[in-house]
Order: structure tokens, then sequence, then C-alpha cells
């Protein structure tokens, strides 16, 4: 073809944009392949024979930044990535009986299968899986997730160098999200206290005061296992002693929390008996059983709403009040308003009424106890520290039984039928010359006692298995709390509750479960031979 012709040259201006074109292709990179080169040599490195040349190839494919970086080395890690003998082709081997699933490292594509003397495994040992772990958290702190890369950040600890301490420092510049770029910082420092230079050590410790990470502990216990410089050395033990002592701190707080906790269930589960023991003097030892009812049928919404667990544990608070002061009404209407001003025989009466209902549920539901399924929204924790966490269910229960107190003693104090309860406790005989039907509000008071054990279920039930012993647990907790508290009175039942529920959790440590509670009710016995009328004495001849 004559070079000559000049219609077959291609335009000056095409030419140039062939040109143009050809630099933007070689400049841009593939998405997601990263350093194409340093991916190709670390998958090399990977054939070696000796562990050096591997531990080169881990280095190679983590620092490329390529996407299918990761997925090699967790197949190598488990013990998964192989060669093929015969093509030498990577793959990820996953065993199926005699043979094995192969799929292409390297695409992701499906490759067959192939018997395990066809396929050479890509060995290595305890350094490695080391250097493995720390190249894939290198990978991790690129990603996009901050959870991912607070993840990787932590799982670095145990590897630090010098080498991953610059890398750390230049991320830590660059982060945007607090919470990893503290958790930067303080690996950044941790791996400052294994350097030589005591200056670096210095500072680090400087910044580490209070930091209650338990790596940076443990790091602080081996720096004065190690440690010449004497100045260092007396900076460790000052830093790692006000540690220790922010870490008791949390620890009360942890206990008292959990004190709390238990306090408010105890105080569900006591402030009905206080009205209808403090009210109408009727020993009711049914009251665990009908906590038991309310468990029970937070468990029978879940049954009949299995999809919608939350919405069945929000109807089994108002479902559990009406059932357990449905019982509780019957109950009075038909055995205590006969037994009132006979105070043996009602309690004789209403245990045995409690054996009925246990069996009750024995028949009906089985023996065996029964697990309600805690919702999203109530599951996990609140991460205050590194050692302080409050669980989200405890939480809900103290606000709960915040929110049933209050409503009961607005009720009390604001309602008609709490007007109407107060006038019959105080002067019964005048209240009926005033025209208060004192049959029904005992009736009522009985009722409204018997829901609010009823509701005391509901909360217990996120708290336990549901079974037919569940209210015998609590019978005789709750009876304490009343006495203690002074009979009648809500105050007092619910200082009562939150005192013995955080004594006893602050015992437990040192005596055991079974001796704190043995203690309590000593002390109780105690303080009632002092005070007979309990913390809050009733006012007058009697007030609520």
């Amino acid at each position: 073809m004559p070079a000559t012709c000049p219609f077959l040259r291609p335009p000056g201006a095409i030419r140039h944009l062939a040109l143009l074109l050809l630099i933007c292709l070689l400049l841009v990179p593939v998405s997601g392949r990263g350093d194409e080169g340093g991916f190709d040599q670390g998958i090399g490195l990977l054939a070696s024979r000796d562990f050096s040349g591997k531990a080169a190839g881990i280095d190679l494919l983590a620092e490329s930044g390529d996407a299918r970086a990761k997925t090699i080395l967790e197949a190598l890690l488990a013990g998964r990535l192989f060669h093929v003998k015969k093509s030498g082709r990577l793959v990820v081997a996953e065993k199926n009986g005699r043979t094995y699933l192969l799929t292409d490292a390297l695409t992701s594509a499906p490759a067959g299968t192939a018997k395990k003397r066809a396929l050479k495994k890509v060995t290595i040992n305890n350094r490695l899986r080391t250097g493995i772990k720390s190249a894939l958290a290198r990978l991790a702190l690129r990603d996009p997730d901050p959870g991912v890369r607070l993840a990787a950040v932590n799982a670095m600890l145990s590897t630090l160098n010098q080498e991953s301490i610059g890398l750390l420092t230049r991320l830590r510049k660059e982060e945007k999200d607090s919470r990893v770029r503290d958790a930067l910082a303080t690996a950044i420092d941790i791996g400052r206290l294994r350097s030589g230079d005591p200056a670096l050590r210095s500072k680090a410790l400087a910044r580490l005061d209070g930091n209650l990470d338990p790596v940076v502990r443990n790091e602080l216990i081996r720096l004065l296992d190690t440690e010449k410089d004497e100045t260092v050395r007396r900076q460790a033990q000052a830093t790692l002693a006000s540690i220790e002592r922010r870490i008791a701190l949390s620890g009360l707080a942890e206990t008292l929390f959990f004190g709390l906790s238990m306090g408010s269930v105890l105080v569900l589960a006591a402030i009905g008996l206080a009205i209808t023991f403090g009210v109408i003097g009727v020993i009711n030892m049914a009251h665990g059983e009908l906590i038991m009812l309310g468990a029970y049928t937070t468990y029978v919404l879940q049954q009949l709403l299995p999809h919608s667990i939350g919405l069945a544990l929000l109807l089994s608070v108002p479902a559990a009040f009406l059932v357990s002061g449905g019982v509780g009404i019957l109950i009075e209407k038909t055995v205590i308003r006969f037994l009132y001003g006979r105070p043996l025989e009602t309690l004789l009466a209403t245990f045995g009424i409690s054996l009925v209902l246990q069996q009750a549920v024995r028949t009906i539901f089985s023996p065996l106890n029964r697990s309600v399924a805690t919702p999203a929204w109530m599951s996990g924790m609140i991460q205050i520290n590194p050692v302080l966490s409050l669980t989200v269910n405890r939480l809900t229960i103290l606000a709960f039984a915040a929110l049933v107190f209050a409503g009961l003693l607005w009720t009390m104090k604001k309602s008609s039928i709490g007007l109407q309860v107060r006038a019959v406790a105080q002067n019964r005989a005048m209240a009926r010359a005033m025209g208060v039907r004192a049959a029904r509000v005992d009736a009522l008071t009985f009722g409204l006692g018997s829901g609010i054990a009823g509701m005391a279920g509901v909360a217990l039930s996120q708290l336990t298995n549901v079974g037919p012993n569940l209210g015998q647990a609590y019978i005789i907790d709750s009876f304490m709390v009343v006495v203690f508290g002074g009979v009648g009175n809500l105050w007092g039942t619910l200082l009562g509750g939150l005192t013995l529920g955080v004594a006893n959790k602050f015992m437990e440590p040192w005596t055991g479960a079974v001796l704190a509670k043995i203690l309590i009710l000593v002390f109780i016995i105690l303080f009632i031979q002092k005070r007979p009328s309990g913390l809050f004495p009733r006012k007058g001849r009697a007030e609520v």
C-alpha cells in the first residue's frame, strides 16, 4: 500500500484523539484490582517452597489492595488454598465426600472437582498464620465500614511492629470516625511501648493513662516485667494503678446497675402485694402464681404472633394485667370475700389456690419451662467503656418498673378509685357511710394488685424461663420487701425493693447467692425487731 496515499492517512485530530484515549486507558486502574503487579507477584510467591517467600507473598497481597486478596488469604488461613498439580492453577477447595469442590481463587468461577492426590496444598506455619491475620487486618483497615475498620485495629494489637505503626499513623490522619481514630491512637501508643526509646515509651504511657482497654492493661504488665529504665518503670506502675482504680470503679458501677435491675424486679413483684396486703389486709400466698400467669400470657401471645415478637411483648403488658387482674377479682369474689378478718384462714386458702394454679398450668402447658424470645430492640448492650456495659433488656425493665410505679402512684393519689381505696383503708365504716361501696373497692383493689403482678410476670419473662414454679422464687422476696418498706406504703416498697436488690448483689461475690439471701433475711428480722412498722410506718390510722 503506497505510503503517499493521502486519504489512507488518519487526520491529525483523529490521531491525537486515539493517542489520548490510549493514555487514559493506561492510567485508569481496573476497579477493585489495586496494584495488579504486586498482586500477581504475591500470588506467584505463594508457590514458594520456603516460608519466607510465602511471607513476602502475603505482604504483597495485603499491600496490593486487590479485592481478591481477602478471599485468598482467608482460604489460606483456613487451609483451603491449593494448587492443581497438572496446571498449577490456584484454587479454593471444599471437601465433598471423597472429592473436593474447586473454585478458581482468581476469578471465583467454579473449577470442577478433583481428588486429593491431584491437589497440592499451600502450607503455612504458625508464624505465617500470625502474618495472615495481620495482613487481613491491614486490608480491613481500608474498608468503608467503620465497624470493620475498628475490628481490624483491635485485631492488629497483638502483632504491632514499626512498619504497622507507620501505617496506622498515616491512616489516623485520614480517619473520620472518632471511635476508629481513638482506637488507632491507642494502637500507636501500644506499639511505641515496645520501642527501644525510653522517651517514646514515656510519652506513650502519658497518653495511655486512664485507658481501660484490656490490651493496654496487659501491655503495661508486660512492660513492668521487662522495663530496665527506672523512670519509665515508675511511670508505668502509676499508670497501671490509675487504670486499676478506674476498673474497680467500673466494677462497682456494674454491680450497682445489676442491683438496681434486680431491685426493680422485686419492686414490680411486691408492689401489687403491697396494695392487697396493706389496704385490705390479705396475706395472698397466690401472688407468685399471678406473676406466673402474666409470664405465660407473654408466652401465649408470642406463639400467636411468631413473626412480631416486639408487638407481642407490648401487647402482653395490658393482656397480662387483664388476665391476672381478672383471676384476682375471681379469687376475691369466690374465696377471699368470705375470709376477711381471718388472716390465718386467708393464708391457707390462698396457698391452696396457688397449688391449683400451678397444677392448671402444668396441665395446659406441661411442666417444662418455656422460653420467651426477646425482641431486637431489647437485645444487645450499651458500651459505657471497655470494661463496663449495660444490657438493654435490664435497662428497659428498670424504666418499665419506674413507669408502673408512677402510674400506680398517680392512680392512688389522683383518681376516684384511688381516693375510695384510701378511704376504705383508713376507715371502712365511715367510707361506707359516705356511700363508698366497700365490697366493690375490695374487689378492684385485689384485682389491681393482681394485675400489677401480671405485668411483673411480663418483665420476668425477659430475664428467665417461664415455668410453673416461676412465682415461687419471688413470693418470699416480695413479702420481705413489703414488710421492710412499710406495709401499705408505696414509697417504702420502692425503696425497700431497690435497697434489698443492691445489697444482695454487693454481697453475692463474697458470700454466694444462697448465703446472701439468708443474711438479708436475718437483717430484716433484726430490723423489724427495732422498727416493726418498717422504713415508712403508716401515719394516723392507715395511709397508702
